[in-house]
């Protein structure tokens, strides 16, 4: 009897043990096969977004055959164009301040706003549609103070400058222009920066960019540039050369 006790104690560990050892060995296998899948979506990511210019979004809205979807940074199409409005990605105060506490998240940064057949979406840099707008979800964006402009637009004889607002005093001493009157128009574009503004001019009735030093950003060979917020949120220029069909470049004149 004691002999029996014995083998059947001794064959109860043996199976304890192996299947402890399964278990465990299962779940290596399984944590591996997570890891191994994170580490394929992340390295997917990473190839579908390549980063070659730091300053610009790794995904930039691009038309094409009518309807606007999302380039990366190398012009490859990463959303597809399916969308009547596709913006930058950039954060949408009305979600942040939502007092439905569920779709706060889809304000930040991470998505886009959209709009298909009347209807507008936020997607993420996937391309997924994650959110469909709600006027029940919208809240009140909180008071920013207004950051003045240090410079701004001066005509005379015709022609536009630009001028310091604070040190401004007497248009006789041509040294107190920023930029001395010689374009045919200009407007100063919203940005992040007041004191480095970038400028839309016009000369010779081309548009193009420059700066407050009077250096060209963009050279005036085009038909139109917008001015919009597009600078301000993307560092990028929405220029057109026939005044029709628009599309972005960056400060080095590189089109997407």
């Amino acid at each position: 009897m004691k002999i029996t006790f014995n083998f059947l104690c001794l064959f109860i560990s043996i199976f304890v043990f192996s299947q402890s050892k399964a278990v465990k060995k299962q779940l290596v296998k399984n944590v591996s096969k997570s890891i191994s899948k994170n580490t394929s979506v992340q390295q997917k990511n990473n190839n579908d977004l390549p980063v070659i210019n730091e300053e610009l979004p790794v995904l930039i809205p691009k038309k094409r055959n009518g309807n606007f979807g999302y380039v990366n940074q190398k012009g490859k199409f990463i959303i597809q164009p399916e969308y009547h409005i596709a913006v930058f990605f950039y954060e949408d105060c009305n979600l942040l301040n939502s007092p439905n506490q569920k779709v706060r998240k889809f304000g930040s940064a991470e998505y886009a706003t959209v709009e298909k057949n009347e209807i507008s979406y936020r997607v993420d840099k996937q391309g997924k549609r994650v959110y469909e707008f709600k006027k029940s979800d919208l809240g009140q964006c909180a008071h920013k103070e207004y950051v003045k402009q240090l410079f701004q637009g001066y005509v005379m004889n015709g022609f536009y400058g630009i001028i310091e607002k604070a040190t401004f005093k007497n248009p006789a001493d041509y040294k107190q222009f920023q930029i001395y009157p010689q374009y045919e128009y200009l407007f100063i574009l919203e940005g992040d920066d007041v004191s480095n503004p970038m400028i839309v001019a016009t000369k010779n009735d081309m548009f193009g960019v420059i700066d407050k030093n009077n250096n060209i950003i963009i050279p005036f060979e085009y038909v139109d540039i917008k001015r919009n917020f597009s600078w301000k949120l993307g560092k990028m220029f929405e220029v057109s050369k026939d005044g029709k069909n628009y599309y972005y470049v960056d400060s080095q004149n590189k089109t997407y």
